[in-house]
């Protein structure tokens, strides 16, 4: 099947979920247009700020997306394109844009606070705790992993080739440039009505301004540790700084930069099914429609290599549901929505565009499927620039445009990242805050050694701390368990929003079965790796990564069973236990 008809069945199905799934959601959950939001009731200039919905669209779907919604379909592929594109589509419309959006939606009848106050709410503290602590954890891998990313693409190293040292630098320069024109931006626009249409055409002028003085004057040549130093302070500054000031200016400016990538990400493929030879088409037959339950360890490259399930829906988060995605919503999306009615736009929404970059991310796989199963494109990211970028390359007159696709490409990719790094920054100290905050009461409120740990400053230093330190010793030892971890985030997000409507009195059986087979996704991935490690450990051909692998696993499994066996006694017990 030609990618190009994959990719408008997608997306005519992504908009009918938008509709008719998505409106049925607003209608059945009693989402109120008229009802205060709390960044207009708890406004304080910092974290609670109001804001136009293109303008919150932009910081959510640029917090979310990271480079999951890439990384996953590409490396699932090894499944087949029929198991991809069902579980992006049916995952998105059913599991994750309603995961998204219930969150959300829960957040601001909260105060616009994160799913533990829901948790807190709705099951009871012990379960809050709980799901601090694992949320937190958590978040600081995705500190240490993202930075780590970061710092890899603005490096410059004597070791790498002199191409990739310079695409380094100018995504360094354009990196560095957007942050300091945000700044700019923010304080230009702040207390000053900006139509819609003029805020649109002076963003997308900045951004072609940033992009060409960083793409011809890559001044900024660093080697990766000071890179991560560089990080580790920017990302303490952001996540404390008013929202107003760098978070919303910055990440609506990169939405553009995002934007920009699907629009030539769908011009390269409608171009190339039009104007190329048959060879140059992106075929799904490229890759086999379906290729089994069970793809053979060591048959491939690929992560996903192993069984259809767990796998498949482990491998492909961001696309279709992930966890993190609710700590966005509930932690600082929320605080900026300005109408509840535009929750749907934002949190549903948001996630369907996300599920449209993955299916994207398939029709580049398919171009170069041959070149990435041979191991000519290393990682995603290279399959994802390289597969768009030769779709432009063979429409007539633009193959001398497809080198600066490429770099364009990665530098949106390196944007997402970017963005997700300083979000799970300031998500992380949120969390921190509410660990140590009892049931009912306000860090303003809390003395002594609480009163120390809830201060912004440093609950965020030392969530800096160990996310910089630990992306700088060895993170990759447990970030093969990420997978697992955030999908039980999902798993949970899910069982925290259908006890707060349950104990609402609305209707949340919509959550059942997403709920219980993320559950069962999750348990079932983590008995896996435990018996796996176990195997190899009694074998005696253990390595260090199955020995810290293991207590973690078996750690995550019990901590699921803890909080499903809690969250269950209300949801099907329709009521908060005493």
């Amino acid at each position: 099947m030609n990618a190009l008809l994959v990719l408008v069945i997608a997306i005519v199905v992504l908009i009918a979920g938008y509709v008719f799934y998505g409106g049925y959601l607003s209608r059945a959950w009693g989402v109120d247009p008229n009802r205060p939001t709390p960044a207009h009731e708890l406004e304080d200039g910092v974290d609670y700020v109001p804001a136009p919905a293109y303008v919150v669209l932009g910081h959510h779907f640029s917090s979310i997306a990271g480079a999951g919604p890439i990384n996953g379909p590409i490396q699932a592929a090894i499944f087949g394109w029929v198991p991809v594109v069902l579980w992006v589509l049916i995952g998105g419309i059913f599991f994750g844009a309603m995961h998204d959006f219930g969150a959300l939606f829960s957040s601001i009848r909260h105060k616009g606070k994160t799913l533990a106050t829901v948790i807190a709410a709705n099951i009871d503290d012990t379960a809050k705790k709980l799901f601090c602590i694992f949320a937190y954890l958590t978040l600081i891998l995705v500190v240490a992993a993202f930075a780590s990313i970061v710092a890899g693409t603005f490096a410059v190293l004597p070791t790498a080739a002199p191409e990739t040292n310079l695409a380094n630098a100018q995504t360094a320069m354009i990196s560095v440039l957007f942050i300091v024109v945000a700044v700019i931006f923010g304080l230009a626009t702040r207390g000053r009505k900006v139509p819609g249409a003029v805020s649109v055409v002076c963003a997308i002028a900045i951004i072609v301004a940033v992009v060409a003085i960083g793409f011809n004057f890559p001044l900024i040549q660093l080697d990766t540790t000071t890179w991560m130093i560089i990080l580790g302070i920017y990302i303490l500054i952001a996540s404390v700084a008013p929202v107003w000031i760098l978070l919303q200016p910055r990440d609506y400016l990169s939405s553009y930069l995002l934007y920009g990538m699907i629009i030539l990400a769908l011009f390269g493929i409608v171009g190339s099914s039009i104007a190329g030879t048959p060879e140059d088409l992106a075929d799904m037959a490229e890759i086999p429609a379906f290729t089994g339950f069970q793809v053979a360890a060591g048959t491939s490259k690929v992560a996903t290599s192993g069984f259809l399930f767990p796998a498949l829906f482990i491998t492909i988060a961001c696309g279709a549901i992930s966890g993190f995605h609710s700590l966005v919503a509930s932690g600082t999306t929320s605080k900026q929505l300005n109408r509840e009615g535009e929750a749907r736009l934002i949190g549903y929404g948001g996630m369907l565009i996300e599920c449209l970059v993955a299916i994207i991310s398939l029709c580049a796989v398919a171009f170069v499927f041959t070149g990435y199963m041979d191991g000519t494109y290393t990682s995603p990211t290279q399959v994802f620039a390289a597969g768009l970028s030769g779709m432009m390359g063979v429409i007539p007159g633009l193959s001398g445009f497809q080198p600066i696709a490429y770099s364009l490409l990665i530098l949106a990719v390196s944007a997402f990242c970017l963005t997700s790094l300083d979000t799970a920054t300031r998500l992380a100290r949120y969390m921190f805050q509410e660990l140590f905050t009892p049931e009912g009461m306000t860090p303003d409120e809390l003395t002594g050694w609480r009163k120390v740990l809830t201060n912004p400053w440093v609950a965020t230093i030392i969530a800096v701390v160990l996310g910089v330190g630990l992306g700088m010793t060895g993170y990759q030892l447990i970030w093969p368990l990420f997978g697992a971890a955030n999908q039980l985030l999902a798993a949970l997000g899910l069982l925290a929003v259908c006890a707060w409507l349950g104990n609402a009195g609305r209707n949340n059986k919509m959550f059942y079965i997403p709920m219980i087979f993320m559950l069962a996704v999750t348990l079932t991935s983590l008995c896996i790796t435990s018996y796996n490690h176990i195997l190899a450990i009694s074998a005696g051909t253990a390595a260090l990564t199955n020995w810290v692998q293991l207590p973690i696993a078996i750690l995550l499994l019990v901590l699921a069973v803890i909080l499903a066996w809690r969250g269950a006694r209300v949801v099907f017990g329709h009521k908060k236990p005493a």
